[in-house]
C-alpha cells in the first residue's frame, strides 16, 4: 500500500452558517464556529488537523530530521555576541549547545583614558567564563518547565544594579514583568502582569515604565511604576483612546527624556517626557493634526535642545530636519526647520540615532538598507558636512545600527548578505575606520558555491518588480529548475538581504530561491508601499503572480515545480495567488496567514482590527472600502478551482493571526477544491505569531516547512 493510500480522509468541518451583513451585502459563513477557543469541539477538532497533516506528510519525517540535522551541524550553537560598552559593563550573550535559549550576561568595563582601549571589546571565549562575568538573566533556566519562553524587553537601571524584565510563557505576548536585584541576585517583590514591549527605569531608578494593551491587544497606556509599590497603584502616564493609534515610547540618547509616540501607518504624534522631574507632565512635540508621518532624535547643540526630525512633511521619501526647542512654543506654521537631508526620489530616509557627536542615519538606496555618518558639529546650517556612507563589497546587502552610545568614540554595525552570515563592526567616528569584530562561523559552507542576483520581472501594468534570485552557483537556467518564491509585501516592510542557515538545505537540493519585492513592501521607497495598500492592494497579489510567470518564461522555473511561501500579510498573498492563479504553484506554504481579512478587519473588538484600517481601509464605514477587499479576501473567495497541495502553518496562542483564519479557509478550501491535492493545517498549540519557541523547536518548524516544499518539488529522496 502506497503512503498515498494509506492516509485517512481530512477531517469533516462541519457547517454551522452565521450571517455577516454591511453595506447590504450579506455573506454566509459556515465555519466561523470554530472561533471558539476554549470549546472542546473546537480543540478536537484542531487536534484532528494536526493529525491529518501528521498523516499526510509521514513520508516527509526523514526529510524534517535530515533538514533538521544539517541546520544543527552548521550552526556553531556554543556561541557569543560581541560585548557592547553601557554605563560602565560590556554585555552580551552566550549560547551553550544543547540549550534553547540566550544566557544574558555582563562583566565591568575599566576606564584608562585611551578611548581605543576603553572601547575595544574584552575577548569573550566560547565556554569560558571570565574574570567578573554575571549573568543577568539565564533563559534556560527561566523556561523550565514552562511550555513557551520569550523576553519582551530588558532594562537594566543607570546605576547598572538593578534587572527589569519581561516573558512571556503562553506565546500570546502578554508579558509578565519582574525586577532583580543585581548586587544581590535576588528577585524584588514586584511583579506586573499583562505588560507589553518595552521597558525604561527612570534614571534614578526608582520608577520602570511599560506599557499596557486594552481588550483588543493594542498598547493604549504608558505606566510609571514606583518600585516597592502595588502595581495597582502605577501612574498612567499617558493614555490613547484613538482605537486606530499604536502607542509606544523611546529613550533620548542622554537618557533623559521618554519620547511617547502615536501613530498609524499615515501620521504620528510625539510628545517628550522630563525623566529628570518626577512630576512632569508629557509635552507635545508633533501633533496628530499636522498629519506628518515622523520619528523625533533628541540632540544637545552647543548646549542647547534640538529634536533631529525625519519626516514626510512635503517630502515622500521622508527628509531630515533639525527644529530648537525654542522653536515648539510658535505656532506650528511659524516654526522653523532647518534642512539637515534633503528629500530624494531614490533615498527613503528610515531614520536617525544619535551620539553627542555625530548623527546616524538609516537609508534605503536601490532597494538595500545601509548607514550614512553625519558630525552634529553644524547641523542645519550652511557649514554642515556632508554625510559620509561606509562602503562594503557587495551589490546587495544589509548594514544597520546595532548601538550607539552617547559618548561612545565608534558605534556598533551589524551587516549580513543573503550568503554572508552576520558581521558586526566597530566604526571609529572620528576618522571613518572599519574594524570587523565579528564574523559569524558557519560549519561546511562555502559562500563561494553560491549567488545572489537581482533581476527585474515586468507587471501587467508595466512597473518593473525586483527579484532576487538565490541559487548556488551550478545551478543556471539553461535547464529549468526547481523554485520557491517567497513574498510578503505589506506595511512597508522591506525583505532585506539576510544570510539564512535552513535555506541551504534547499538551495543544496538544487532548488532556486526567489525572493519577489512586491508592491506594499518599502524597498523602492514610500511611493512602492502605497501603490500596494489600501485601493491598490491587489498590484501585490498581481505583482506576485507576475513575477512567477516571469521565472517560467525567463527560463528559471520548471512549470510544474513551483512553490510559493508566505508568512502572516505574506499569508494573505498566498490566498490570494491560490484564487488568482492555483495552475502556477504545484504547493503553497501560509504561514501564519490573514487570510480571513475582511472578517477580522470588520470586527473593531478583535485584537488589532481597527489598527489595520489605515493599511486595507476601514470597511465599516466605507462600502467601496468593504467591497474591494471582499472582492481579494482569500476566505471570501475561495472558489472551485484545483488548488494545489497547500499547508496552512499555524499557533494556537497566536494574538496578532488568530488561528480561525486557516482554519476556516483550510476548510473551506476542501469543500470547494476541484482538484485532489492534499490541503493540510499544522497549529502548534503551545506557540504564538513566531511559533514555538526555541530555537531547537524553530529549526523543527522551519525543517517542517521546507520539507512540505521540496517533497512537493519532487525532491524528498530520503522519503522515497
Amino acid at each position: 500500500m502506497s503512503h498515498v493510500d494509506s492516509v485517512p480522509a481530512a477531517p469533516q468541518t462541519p457547517k454551522i452558517p452565521t450571517l455577516r451583513t454591511h453595506h447590504g451585502d450579506t455573506f454566509r459563513d459556515d465555519y466561523e464556529w470554530l472561533r471558539e477557543k476554549e470549546d472542546p469541539t473546537v480543540v478536537a477538532h484542531l487536534e484532528a488537523e494536526n493529525a491529518y497533516a501528521e498523516a499526510v506528510t509521514a513520508d516527509q519525517a526523514p526529510l524534517r530530521e535530515a533538514i533538521f540535522d544539517e541546520i544543527k551541524a552548521r550552526t556553531v550553537e556554543t556561541d557569543l555576541s560581541v560585548p557592547a560598552r553601557k554605563r560602565g559593563w560590556w554585555y552580551f550573550t552566550r549560547t551553550a549547545e544543547g540549550s534553547q535559549y540566550a544566557i544574558q550576561c555582563r562583566v565591568a568595563a575599566t576606564d584608562t583614558g585611551d578611548l581605543e582601549v576603553d572601547w575595544t571589546p574584552p575577548a569573550i571565549e566560547a565556554g569560558i567564563e571570565i574574570e567578573g562575568e554575571q549573568v543577568l538573566l539565564d533563559g534556560n533556566k527561566e523556561a523550565a518547565g514552562k511550555p513557551f519562553f520569550s523576553l519582551g524587553g530588558m532594562a537594566v537601571s543607570e546605576d547598572g544594579t538593578l534587572l527589569a524584565y519581561a516573558q512571556d510563557n503562553a506565546g500570546d505576548e502578554r508579558f509578565t514583568l519582574r525586577i532583580k536585584n543585581l548586587t544581590t541576585d535576588e528577585l524584588l517583590t514586584d511583579v506586573i502582569e499583562n505588560v507589553f514591549y518595552g521597558l525604561v527605569f527612570s534614571p534614578d531608578g526608582t520608577r520602570v515604565y511599560y506599557t499596557v494593551v486594552d481588550d483588543s491587544w493594542r498598547p493604549h497606556q504608558i505606566k510609571a511604576h514606583t518600585l516597592g509599590t502595588d502595581p495597582d497603584t502605577d501612574t498612567v502616564i499617558y493614555q490613547e483612546d484613538d482605537p486606530g493609534m499604536w502607542l509606544g515610547f523611546d529613550l533620548s540618547a542622554d537618557r533623559t527624556e521618554l519620547l511617547i509616540s502615536i501613530g498609524n501607518s499615515e501620521y504620528s504624534e510625539t510628545l517628550t517626557l522630563d525623566l529628570l522631574n518626577e512630576s512632569a507632565q508629557p509635552v507635545m512635540l508633533i501633533s496628530r493634526e499636522h498629519k506628518i508621518l515622523h520619528t523625533v532624535d533628541p540632540v544637545t547643540l552647543n548646549a542647547e535642545r534640538c529634536y533631529v526630525i525625519t519626516h514626510d512633511r512635503d517630502a515622500l521619501n521622508n527628509m531630515v530636519s533639525l527644529l530648537r526647542a525654542d522653536q515648539l512654543t510658535l505656532p506650528y506654521a511659524q516654526q522653523r526647520w532647518d534642512t539637515v537631508i534633503e528629500h530624494r526620489d531614490t533615498v527613503k530616509v528610515e531614520g536617525t540615532a544619535s551620539t553627542a557627536t555625530h548623527l546616524i542615519i538609516a537609508v534605503r538606496k536601490d532597494t538595500t538598507e545601509r548607514i550614512a555618518i553625519l558630525p552634529l558639529a553644524n547641523l542645519g546650517t550652511p557649514e554642515q558636512q556632508e554625510p559620509v556612507e561606509p562602503s562594503f563589497d557587495e551589490e546587495l546587502y544589509t548594514a544597520g545600527l546595532a548601538n550607539a552610545e552617547l559618548d561612545a568614540p565608534m558605534i556598533r554595525l551589524s551587516y549580513t548578505s543573503d550568503f554572508t552570515p552576520a558581521r558586526v563592526y566597530d566604526y571609529t567616528l572620528a576618522d571613518g575606520t572599519l574594524t570587523l569584530r565579528k564574523q559569524t562561523q558557519v560549519n561546511d559552507y562555502d559562500p563561494s558555491n553560491y549567488l545572489a542576483t537581482r533581476e527585474w520581472a515586468s507587471a501587467s501594468d508595466g512597473t518593473k518588480i525586483p527579484l532576487t534570485i538565490l541559487r548556488r552557483k551550478d545551478v543556471t537556467k539553461t535547464t529549468p529548475q526547481p523554485v520557491l518564491i517567497y513574498g510578503y509585501g505589506s506595511y512597508e516592510a522591506s525583505m532585506d538581504p539576510g544570510f539564512g542557515i535552513p535555506r541551504l538545505s534547499l538551495l543544496d537540493r538544487g532548488v532556486v530561491f526567489v525572493i519577489a519585492h512586491v508592491r506594499g513592501g518599502g524597498e523602492l521607497g514610500r511611493a512602492w508601499y502605497l501603490d500596494g495598500k489600501k485601493l491598490t492592494k491587489k498590484n501585490t497579489f498581481t505583482d506576485f503572480v507576475d513575477a512567477t510567470t516571469y521565472l517560467i518564461d525567463s527560463g528559471w522555473a520548471d512549470p510544474a515545480r513551483i512553490v510559493a511561501l508566505g508568512g502572516s500579510a505574506g499569508g494573505l498573498l498566498m490566498g490570494a495567488i491560490a484564487n488568482l492563479a492555483p495552475q502556477l504553484y504545484s504547493g503553497i506554504i501560509a504561514q501564519v496567514p490573514f487570510v480571513d481579512a475582511l472578517t477580522s478587519i470588520l470586527d473593531p473588538e478583535l485584537p488589532l482590527s481597527a489598527l489595520e484600517w489605515e493599511e486595507w481601509g476601514n470597511p465599516i464605514e466605507d462600502a467601496d472600502v468593504y467591497a474591494y477587499m471582499k472582492s481579494y479576501s482569500p476566505y471570501e473567495n475561495v472558489a472551485a478551482l484545483p488548488y494545489p497541495k497547500i499547508a496552512a502553518v499555524t499557533s494556537l496562542n497566536d494574538t496578532r493571526v488568530l488561528y480561525v483564519e486557516p482554519a476556516k479557509w483550510v476548510a473551506k478550501l476542501r469543500e470547494e477544491t476541484t482538484g485532489t491535492a492534499p490541503i493540510v493545517m499544522k497549529i502548534e498549540m503551545d506557540g504564538g505569531h513566531g511559533g514555538a519557541s526555541g530555537r531547537y523547536e524553530g529549526w523543527k518548524t522551519r525543517a517542517w516547512d521546507y520539507a512540505f516544499a521540496l517533497d512537493t518539488l519532487g525532491l524528498n529522496s530520503e522519503g522515497a
